[in-house]
């Protein structure tokens, strides 16, 4: 049995060709161009701007006194509030002044022997002087009169002199305050005894009315700076000009400014740093010592520095960056010195030159040597 296929040669030609370009060659179709991404900039523009540093400090009293037992007793009572304010020479502790009286009226009556002595020697000596010219006393009996009566004077100047230590021991029973301040809590109770073996301590008193802020700040920073001031970058201020706020634990500025009253030219090894302090009022004692605050260090002026939004700025392992767009609208990454923060702003002070157009982050695809398109309405000032 024969089988006739017929089949149209031109139908079987165009079947061969749509089978090759359907299943044989998806690689012929046309790719699509990618196209340019738009990009929004922030043209950088220096500005002239207080140079701030914010520093860990602590807060001391202006002065601090310790309160001791100056001479050994029983403790009677104590003559203060504790935590109130106390006056230089108000009274505090009582110990027992008996045995100091005591030792003052015996010495007072050591001294009354002293004189009446003295004066004795003082006569003996004045007759002899006199009867010397006559004849009738020897040369030798003078000059031992006189010797008794120079012994007994002496004998006077030392008896005033345990008569003034009685009375100034007399004085130490009544422990009085050093210095005007904030008097502390009683650390000897009455009945106890103080002063045997060494200055007990009864309490302490801090002067308040002003207090210092103690910080540090890194020595390769004081450097820098000093450099940047040569360079004309940065205007810094001579001396108590620097000006500290004292920003509290809750958050609070504290009014009134301090200022910086020392600074110290050694660098601690343990941590490279200088330690400086500043002196700021204190009327409502709301600063007390041993408080940790924030202080907000305003230094001089940043002559040729940059704001740019925290988003804009990113990392890595060589530190902050920005990129821009360049001349050619190619992107170019540029890292910058971003050291402080100004609110939600990075305070730029390197890297970036007048006019930089930066790419904001509303394009995030983008990377070095990528040609991209400013957009013009997206334009703005930094």
């Amino acid at each position: 049995m024969r089988f006739r296929l017929s089949v149209c040669a031109p139908a079987l030609g165009v079947a061969l060709v749509a089978a090759l370009a359907a299943g044989c060659s998806p690689g012929l179709t046309t790719p699509t161009t990618a196209q340019t991404p738009e990009v929004a900039v922030l043209h950088a523009k220096s500005q002239v701007l207080p140079l701030t540093r914010d520093l860990v400090g602590r807060v001391s009293s202006i002065r601090s006194a310790d309160v001791r037992a100056r001479v050994p007793g029983i403790l009677l009572k104590r003559m203060y509030r504790e935590g109130s304010e106390v006056s230089a020479g108000q009274a505090l502790f009582q110990i027992d002044p008996k045995p100091y009286q005591a030792a003052l009226d015996a010495a007072l009556a050591a001294l009354a022997q002293a004189q009446a002595t003295a004066t004795n020697a003082s006569v003996n000596a004045k007759r002899t002087r006199d009867l010397l010219p006559s004849g009738l006393v020897a040369r030798s009996d003078v000059d031992n009169n006189n010797a008794t009566e120079r012994s007994s004077l002496a004998q006077v100047k030392q008896a005033e002199a345990n008569v003034e230590t009685a009375r100034i021991n007399l004085g130490y029973a009544t422990v009085t305050a050093p210095i005007s301040g904030r008097s502390g809590q009683q650390h000897v109770t009455e009945g106890a005894l103080v002063g045997q073996s060494e200055a007990t301590l009864l309490t302490t008193i801090d002067q308040i009315d002003h207090v210092y802020v103690n910080f540090d700040r890194p020595a390769d920073e004081i450097l820098r700076l000093q450099a940047a001031q040569a360079r004309g970058d940065v205007t810094l201020f001579d001396g108590d000009k620097a000006t500290l706020e004292v920003i509290l634990p809750d958050g609070t500025p504290y009014k009134p400014l301090g200022t910086v009253d020392f600074g110290d030219v050694t660098v601690d090894p343990t941590n490279a740093a200088l330690a400086y302090r500043g002196i700021i009022a204190n009327p409502l004692r709301q600063l007390l010592p041993g408080m940790f605050v924030t202080v907000h260090l305003t230094l001089g002026t940043q002559n040729r520095a940059y704001v740019v939004p925290q988003a804009i700025v990113r990392r890595d392992s060589a530190g902050a960056f920005v990129e821009i767009a360049g001349p050619d609208d190619k992107v170019v990454q540029k890292h910058i010195q971003a050291d402080a923060m100004m609110g939600t702003n990075w305070l730029v002070t390197g890297g970036l030159d007048e006019g930089d157009r930066i790419i904001d982050t509303s394009v995030d695809q983008v990377h070095p040597g990528m040609k991209v398109k400013v957009r013009p309405d997206g334009a703005s000032g930094s």
